[in-house]
């Protein structure tokens, strides 16, 4: 034993056969440790969150939090506070999936995989829309159907989710509003219809798969895969989602205004919305007995509503209903939509001019981005990227701000050299109160969500008071300052006059839009992101102290707006 060790002791006393032996028991272990891990980030894959494929961690103001963006704020007095907010409140990345062919599969996955190699002679389009019509036992799947994005062959409700489309959200969505048909396209749009306005064509071309599941087709480019919605059929004859709009006086030329019509027997409210609907018309009209439909034009503009007591004639078929009579009508919005402004493109040529849709967060920027899009029918841009605006149809999200694509900008900046980059700009102001509790909701709640009790209640909302209330005001007064031909529009005139409010701001951008399409954007006014007004706290979270430095933002930005001969802030704003 002696001489074998010091056999060996003279072996590694050679320099290179030294380095080398201890180079191979290098690699060897590094090898191990990597199959180890591999069994065991394999083993709990499945307890992982899932990691934006885009890559970026959402910020304060809903893009990507970097150095760059913070230096952006350097000239705020709060700056550091900001900066230190920041820092603190940007989560850990999460672990990403791994590849999924090493995730373990499940007898119930095991199963699924024997039956589709049972089927794999059947067309793509019909693999898994029978088991789904099985386990979900709510639509009956009854074809792929021709579409045209100017005559849709569904045209009520539509929305798109170009990344979890599935078939039950959208078969949900569609039940939800009442409609009988739901329609998949493209693998992630969905429509809505009480009736089919196309022809049928062979189930192969209905072959994309769904965003949001693999194991179903969701159409094809300008094609349909459409649900029959069987078990909703009841609901859909109640139309408790149509929306009353008051009572209007009888037009001069009702023919023309309202070119559909006729006498029910028995007239009721659900018997005139569910003539209208059938008949593809927004307006369901009543005047007595006598059941009219139409769209809102320049005949009809919905836009002097009158006493409701003039309109207060019962029904003949529900004595609990207000009928109107022959001079002054009742009228409801049906669930038709409006397609009139529902067609949308980038700028056919590429503008060298920069318009600015610029706010401070919470001020309703998303709003107006979908009301300049209806409008205009053009896609609108923005200087940061959110991932889950472009998947909702916001398709300029994933455009550079300076392509020159889109109509507008999105932007909440408020420094020198980032106001200057645009040659005008539509400046949208808030109230203060509205606009703090609407950012806090979605920083911690999401773009429709609502932050929890504990956010309120704790550290969080007076940190966040603290740091975004002179944000507001920095905000303004900046665009004030060093913005080039701006516009003011405030957030409360939008709400109340949209009609002539957007007018001014589609005459910033220097395009002719017809007072039609107006009035058909008034009826499509809210868009998927608006947050449910049902749900509000219980109590005020606006402390003495909060308020009185709120109140005093506010008159520095009415005394700045006044100053420029421009319109101050609303009264509801503060008490004078």
């Amino acid at each position: 034993m002696a001489r074998l060790a010091i056999k060996i002791q003279r072996y590694f006393r050679r320099r290179p056969v030294r380095f080398f032996t201890f180079i191979i028991i290098y690699l060897m272990a590094g090898s191990l440790m990597f199959l180890h891990s591999g069994f065991v980030g394999d083993s709990a894959i499945t307890g992982q969150a899932s990691y934006p494929s885009d890559g970026t961690v959402s910020g304060p103001l809903g893009g990507s939090v970097g150095t760059g963006r913070l230096q952006q704020f350097a000239f705020l007095p709060f700056a550091r506070g900001y900066r230190e907010a920041v820092e603190k409140e940007s989560p850990p990345l999460p672990r990403r999936y791994g590849p999924p062919w090493l995730k373990p599969v499940s007898q119930d996955s095991a199963d699924k995989l024997r039956s589709v190699e049972h089927v794999r002679s059947w067309s793509r389009a019909l693999k898994g829309k029978v088991s789904r019509d099985q386990e979900e036992n709510r639509a009956k799947y009854i074809g792929c159907y021709f579409d045209n994005t100017k005559q849709r062959a569904l045209r009520g409700t539509a929305f798109f989710d170009y990344r979890k489309m599935t078939v039950f959200r959208c078969q949900d969505n569609c039940a939800e509003r009442g409609y009988q048909y739901a329609g998949l396209e493209f693998g992630a749009e969905c429509y809505c219809g009480h009736k089919i306005q196309a022809r049928n064509t062979s189930d192969s071309e209905c072959s994309m798969e769904c965003k949001g599941e693999k194991s179903n087709m969701c159409g094809g480019p300008n094609r349909l895969s459409v649900y029959h919605l069987e078990l909703t059929r009841e609901s859909t004859r109640r139309y408790g989602s149509a929306v009353f709009r008051g009572c209007f006086k009888r037009p001069e030329n009702i023919s023309l205004a309202l070119p559909a019509g006729n006498v029910l027997l028995n007239m009721s409210v659900d018997k005139c919305v569910d003539f209208c609907t059938e008949k593809e018309y927004t307006l369901a009209v009543l005047a007595g007995a006598t059941c009219r439909c139409g769209f809102p034009t320049m005949h009809f503009t919905l836009h002097e509503p009158e006493d409701e007591q003039l309109c207060a004639q019962k029904c003949a078929g529900e004595e609990y209903e207000n009928c109107g009579n022959d001079h002054y009508l009742i009228v409801y919005q049906t669930q038709v939509q409006d397609n009139r402004c529902m067609d949308r493109r980038f700028l056919p040529a590429r503008s060298k001019r920069l318009v600015a849709l610029a706010s401070f967060p919470g001020a309703g920027n998303t709003w107006g981005r979908h009301l300049m899009e209806l409008t205009t029918g053009y896609y609108t841009g923005s200087y940061y990227f959110d991932g889950s605006l472009y998947n909702k149809g916001f398709k300029g999200e994933r455009d550079h701000w300076k392509s020159g694509r889109s109509v507008c900008i999105k932007t909440h900046e408020s420094g020198k050299k980032e106001i200057e980059s645009f040659d005008a700009a539509i400046l949208l102001i808030r109230n203060p109160y509205k606009a703090l509790m609407a950012e806090f909701n979605r920083k911690y709640g999401g773009h429709v969500g609502f932050a929890s009790e504990a956010h309120w209640r704790g550290k969080e909302w007076p940190e966040f008071v603290k740091n975004y209330a002179p944000w507001w005001a920095s905000h303004t007064l900046d665009w004030l300052k060093y913005g080039r031909k701006v516009l003011v529009v405030h957030y409360e005139d939008l709400k109340r006059d949209l009609f002539n409010q957007l007018k001014k701001m589609v005459s910033v951008l220097g395009l002719d839009v017809s007072d039609d399409r107006l009035l058909c954007v008034e009826s499509q006014k809210d868009g998927n992101f608006k947050r449910s007004g049902l749900r509000k706290l219980e109590y005020d979270p606006y402390t003495p102290e909060m308020r009185k430095m709120i109140d005093a933002f506010i008159k520095t930005v009415d005394t700045a707006l006044k100053l420029r001969n421009l319109t101050g802030v609303p009264e509801d704003y503060a008490p004078r």
